[in-house]
């Protein structure tokens, strides 16, 4: 029987995303799905020559926060310019569904303050014309380019069924059914799963609802979520403090026991006093060793995040007085900055910071626009103000006001810098590649880009990986371990999310920030170079560069 494809990638080399070693051949695709691997010997619409370059399931990330960003770019941009095919949205307790018309508010006030994504890009571009799950699948669905599974928000969902009860009390019977009616109604319109915190806090520095929850509640909606035969359960845990973050993953072992289902928290880092993670995976080993499947996610980056009073930053969240005016909007922030009362305030203040807070001093002036201000780039504010004699708050506010609030202060080189380490992390078995956070903190850092930096520098310039190993970890055994069964590999009968890349050339960008949000709203982004083909779905969505019109994503 003759056979036809609407594409055939010819003399690829095929790395296929379970871990074998690469190999030489053709991919053919048809209808979204592929339909033959190493030889094809039938006709095809269109034909790729990937002679010289490597071909690649497409790459799934795990944890994003593109829930808004859908609404109006349903190409999740920059991840496909980084070979990403699927994202996960709804992480960390937080959905934009199910919501009621009188709770929309409350879901944009968490976002603001747990993912800095602002106000009025709500207002701008996020309809809210939906009520429940269903209802925003729905909503999203007609302009994807890319691929979402979508996870149930237990603070939205707690939120919607207990309003502010929710963050006050543990749910009654009735209210714990109702919540895990809704779980099942997710499930079947295509959710992925349920995200939970033991860490967040709300806008009036009040522990988000999830955090309310008891153990038989938690197990309850796992349970709700493991009926429809999939899902994963996960969160953030308390990682201020060791003790609690491994109490936590004692629990998330029972949740897992209990249900039959997978955990997974985020981040686990390698830092100047844990390289290593020791005691988070011992833990995770401990869970493993009980019959418990619960994983960490880790990032390849260094953890580096910016600061612009311009902006938002997590670093001033635990310093209310300061938090207050980052609150405002950015046209009214000078004039409090500028209070000489106000100011002195801060700055002592400031004296007291601890936690993310403690990090400040280790800021390096990056960009400035003021001639004053040139000579301090590339230095850290701990070094101006022992130099000059000034407090920190100080120097902040005199270079920040002189950039009307615009200066750039760079964190870098604190956590994740131990490359060495972090390849290690990546390589455990209880480690999943993840934890990118793309889409949210997008005034302090560009989440998108981690695949690209995996395969340049843990592949090409270092080899502390292999390039099966890293594919590997980026797709098959996510799409395993996160329930995508019909994706993630190049196998016949697989969806065709393919990328094809030229590994010489690959390189990811240094951040750019920039004015493309909706709200006037700016970001960070990293571009890349190097990416010949991203295929989604079996239709070409990013080639050489360019975006396609093409809008095959779908809800997986």
């Amino acid at each position: 029987m003759h056979q036809t494809a609407d594409l055939l990638i010819q003399n690829a080399r095929i790395v296929d995303g379970t871990g074998a070693p690469a190999r030489s051949g053709d991919v053919a695709v048809h209808d979204g799905r592929i339909v033959a691997v190493g030889r094809f010997d039938g006709t095809a619409a269109r034909t790729l020559d990937a002679a010289g370059r490597i071909l690649t399931p497409g790459f799934i990330d795990i944890h994003t926060h593109f829930d808004p960003q859908l609404c109006w770019d349903g190409l999740a941009t920059p991840s496909i310019e980084h070979g990403v095919t699927t994202v996960f949205i709804g992480n960390c307790s937080l959905s934009l569904a199910p919501v009621r018309p009188d709770g929309k508010n409350k879901l944009i006030n968490m976002f603001q303050v747990i993912e800095d994504i602002k106000k009025g890009t709500f207002d701008a571009a996020v309809p809210f014309s939906w009520e429940s799950f269903p209802e925003y699948l729905g909503f999203i669905s007609p302009n994807l380019g890319i691929n979402v599974a979508a996870l149930i928000g237990h603070s939205a969902l707690r939120y919607y069924v207990m309003g502010p009860a929710s963050q006050q009390r543990t749910a009654t019977p009735a209210e714990l059914a109702e919540m895990c009616r809704l779980v099942e109604e997710a499930m079947a319109a295509g959710a992925a799963g349920i995200s939970s915190s033991y860490v967040d806090i709300d806008e009036n520095m009040q522990p988000v609802p999830s955090r309310f929850a008891d153990l038989d509640e938690k197990i309850a909606l796992a349970r709700a979520m493991a009926k429809s035969g999939r899902g994963v359960w996960q969160v953030v845990p308390y990682f201020p403090d060791i003790k609690v973050e491994l109490e936590n993953i004692r629990e998330l072992g029972e949740i897992s026991l209990a249900a039959g289902i997978p955990c997974s928290l985020q981040p686990v880092l390698s830092s100047p006093l844990s390289p290593l993670a020791n005691e988070i995976i011992a833990a995770l080993e401990a869970e493993q060793a009980r019959g418990a499947r619960v994983y960490g996610q880790v990032m390849p980056r260094c953890f580096d995040l910016n600061m612009r009073l311009a902006e938002t930053s997590m670093l001033l969240y635990a310093l209310p007085g300061w938090k207050t005016i980052m609150d405002l909007p950015r046209h009214a922030r000078r004039a409090r900055f500028e209070d000489p009362t106000t100011r002195a305030a801060l700055v002592s203040e400031m004296k007291q910071a601890a936690g993310m807070s403690g990090a400040l001093p280790f800021l390096i002036v990056g960009s400035v626009t003021h001639p004053d201000n040139k000579p301090y780039q590339g230095r850290s504010l701990m070094e101006i103000a022992q130099t000059e004699g000034r407090e920190l708050g100080d120097v902040i506010l005199d270079l920040s006001l002189r950039d009307d609030l615009n200066t750039e202060f760079k964190l870098v080189n604190v956590l994740n810098a131990d490359k060495a380490s972090v390849a290690q992390l990546i390589g455990h078995p209880l480690l999943h590649f993840g934890a990118s956070d793309a889409g949210a903190h997008i005034t302090q850092f560009c989440g998108t880009g981690d695949t690209t930096h995996m395969l340049e520098h843990y592949v090409r310039d270092t080899g502390r990986l292999t390039l099966e190993q890293a594919v590997y970890r980026m797709t098959g055994e996510l799409a395993r371990d996160w329930g995508l069964a019909d994706r993630g590999t190049i196998e016949p009968g697989k969806a065709a999310d393919l990328v094809l890349l030229d590994l010489d050339q690959l390189h990811c960008g240094a951040e750019e920030f920039v004015d493309d949000f909706p709200g006037e709203a700016r970001r960070y982004v990293r571009r890349s170079t190097g990416y010949a083909a991203v295929i989604v779905n079996g239709e070409t969505v990013f080639e050489n560069g360019r975006y396609t019109d093409a809008r095959p994503g779908r809800i997986v």
